[in-house]
């Protein structure tokens, strides 16, 4: 009852915020001076179903989403959204996708198998949703045949690292992994997770310039968990001015995984807000103007 009570508070919040929201020409945002495109880890609203989620993200002005594999579809289909969508449920999504002026950037974190026929199918899914990146944690021995399919498909493979003692859990071990590998593979950097491994999110990019694909971006308190982007520990803007000196172009997924309802929406906008402020105090300066 719990968890249908603030998902149904979550929905009538959105829709509240959808409603009184204007319609206005789509415009210019402060990222996209500096090549990035603020993105949701769909994570984020797992509470909610794919469709819910498009609203929301519309509601709060992402117009970027980073699926992930399971996420129910809808109230009136409760079947998991992933890469064994039947063709009809896929152009369902992305109807709802254009409606909603949402683009899907990236998918993950998911399996790829160790087989090419295995991981060919997830490749396909991204190339028919129109996604540039898979978020995974591959076998390090299988990296040879994912990059060859990356190349192949222009898809970017973005190693992701959940915390110690998992495998990736140090920018090293991804470095390792991604050697000799094309420009095509590279890390999905989560900071918060570097946080909670006992690494500096800022260092563990400056380690990782030039493989960084796309991020799970975080900020955390001292008990690590997750609060509004700026009001932590992890330095959110230093991370952001260390991506901007790296020149880095790509997607940053907010992924929020505490906290429900009313409160995970605020706190969400309030992501949103904060990194636009932020984004725009940086672009004139990385351009050689004052900031503001």
């Amino acid at each position: 009852m719990k968890a249908m009570f603030v998902t149904a508070s979550l929905a009538l919040l959105m829709g509240a915020a959808t409603a009184q929201t204007p319609q206005r020409p789509r415009q210019r945002l402060p990222e996209q001076r500096l090549g990035w495109q603020l993105s949701c880890q769909a994570w984020t609203f797992r509470e909610l179903t794919v469709m819910e989620t498009l609203d929301t993200l519309q509601s709060l002005g992402i117009r970027y989403v980073e699926f992930f594999p399971g996420q129910r579809l809808s109230k009136d289909k409760q079947i998991g959204f992933d890469h064994n969508a039947t063709p009809e449920v896929i152009a369902e999504v992305k109807a709802k996708l254009t409606a909603a002026g949402i683009q899907p950037v990236a998918y993950g974190v998911v399996g790829l198998g160790s087989d090419e026929a295995s991981a060919r199918k997830v490749f396909e899914f991204a190339k028919t949703m129109g996604m540039k990146v898979i978020s995974t944690e591959p076998r390090e021995e299988d990296m040879a045949m994912l990059d060859k399919l990356a190349q192949e498909y222009k898809i970017g493979i973005a190693i992701h690292n959940h915390p110690k003692p998992s495998h990736y859990w140090s920018p090293e071990t991804v470095l390792k992994a991604v050697d000799g590998r094309s420009a095509l593979v590279g890390a999905c950097a989560d900071t918060g997770h570097w946080y909670r491994s006992g690494i500096n999110p800022v260092e563990g990019l400056k380690q990782l310039k030039g493989r960084i694909v796309s991020l799970h971006f975080k900020d955390l308190d001292e008990n690590k968990g997750d609060v509004p982007f700026g009001t932590g520990v992890g330095d959110a803007e230093g991370q952001l001015r260390e991506l901007a000196a790296q020149g880095f172009r790509g997607p940053l997924s907010i992924e929020y995984e505490r906290t429900s309802g009313a409160e995970l929406l605020e706190n969400v906008r309030k992501c949103v807000q904060w990194f636009r402020e932020t984004a725009r105090k940086i672009a004139p300066a990385r351009q050689g103007r004052p900031g503001n």
